[in-house]
């Protein structure tokens, strides 16, 4: 069966048993590339320093150019709420050449960008754990374009969602000589596995453009437990999503009509009394698709503190399952800037795997080998 197949190939294995050649490379060093006072060919780019008492005007780079003008705001406003950015941003407090823009405003080298006073409260505490977390980033490849990163859950991928310090800022901080860092795409702060860094802007406009145009060239997969007995061996799921905000900023997706074209490929991988472990392909990239989709379809997420059934998700923090159980497993994409494939996989982090161990001893299963 396809499962045992995954585990007698070592697919499946735990984290902590990287053969060789994906072990975490050494002696490798780079710099955050916005940090004030970095050096970038020849000239010298500096954060803005937000005022509490004062509006603060800076101009936009060259290598800040292209970034959504909401992400570039919760990149320099550190320790502010994401709702009181929102809000800014709403009010209309923030101007782009002295015009009200949308939040989605992709930014222009020389735009002038108004920013109100905001006070920046910035947790000490938050800035110590994001510095500890650079030894717990494994590399999974790496060359002078990009990284991959198998990232923990319940780390950010970036500073802003609610912390001060994310997966990008730490790889910025433990290569302070790196001219350029820039995250590729984006996981939940609960989802673990593969993510892709930029190592140079090519590269970056490159990956980005190639997640745009939906899976056509890029292969996403994911393994997923979810509440219910999946009964089909492969689906495909079509269904529409709509992104919105709730009143505090965060965001939230439904299934609607006028919502954005969304499918995902889903195939049974093991099925138990009460539980199912699929696999889900992304053929396109909209934000929260695979657990949204699953939870219309009435098979939440097991751990899914969003979309899924929270009185289960209780129980299971019980039986040992603290988080949830989606993992970014497996990734083939043309290389941004070469004329070849690369093919990349996170083996199944410990506590899932372990989960699935016990699942198996106290429940009967009907549908994959053993685990």
């Amino acid at each position: 069966m396809i499962l045992h197949r995954l585990v007698q190939e070592g697919r499946l294995r735990p984290a902590g048993k990287l053969p060789l050649n994906e072990a975490r490379l050494d002696g490798l060093t780079g710099r955050r590339p916005f940090q004030a006072g970095t050096q970038i060919r020849g000239s010298i780019l500096k954060m803005p320093d937000i005022s509490k008492d004062s509006v603060t005007r800076a101009q936009i780079s060259e290598d800040e150019a292209g970034q959504r003008l909401d992400n570039y705001l919760l990149r320099v406003c550190k320790g502010v709420p994401k709702s009181h950015v929102y809000r800014i941003l709403r009010s209309g407090e923030v101007r782009i050449n002295k015009k009200r823009v949308d939040a989605s405003y992709r930014l222009q080298a020389g735009d002038e960008i108004r920013i109100p006073p905001i006070r920046i409260a910035e947790k000490q505490q938050e800035v110590d754990a994001g510095a500890m977390m650079r030894s717990d980033l494994p590399i999974l490849f790496e060359d002078d374009a990009l990284l991959a990163v198998n990232k923990p859950a319940g780390i950010a991928v970036h500073g802003g969602s609610g912390v001060s310090f994310g997966v990008i800022e730490a790889l910025r901080q433990q290569r302070p000589l790196a001219r350029f860092l820039e995250l590729a795409h984006r996981l939940d702060r609960e989802t673990s596995g593969i993510l892709l860094v930029g190592k140079k802007r090519s590269a970056l406009t490159a990956l980005h453009d190639m997640f745009r145009e939906g899976g056509r060239q890029a292969d996403k997969r994911y393994l997923v437990l979810v509440s219910g007995r999946w009964m089909e061996k492969k689906r495909d799921v079509r269904l529409p999503l709509h992104k919105y905000l709730l009143d505090n900023g965060e965001r939230r997706v439904r299934v609607a009509e006028d919502g954005k074209f969304s499918h995902t490929v889903f195939r049974l991988l093991a099925r138990w009394e009460r539980f199912s472990l699929l696999e889900a392909q992304l053929k396109t990239g909209r934000t929260h698709q695979i657990r949204v989709h699953l939870a219309h379809l009435g098979y939440p997420i097991a751990g899914d503190d969003k979309y899924g059934d929270f009185a289960l998700n209780k129980a299971l923090q019980s039986a040992g399952l603290k988080r949830m159980f989606l993992h970014a497993w497996k990734m083939d994409f043309p290389h941004p800037l070469k004329d070849e494939r690369v093919a990349l996989e996170a083996p199944l982090p410990d506590a899932l795997a372990g989960f699935l161990t016990r699942l198996s001893a106290n429940e009967e299963k009907d549908y994959g080998e053993t685990f």
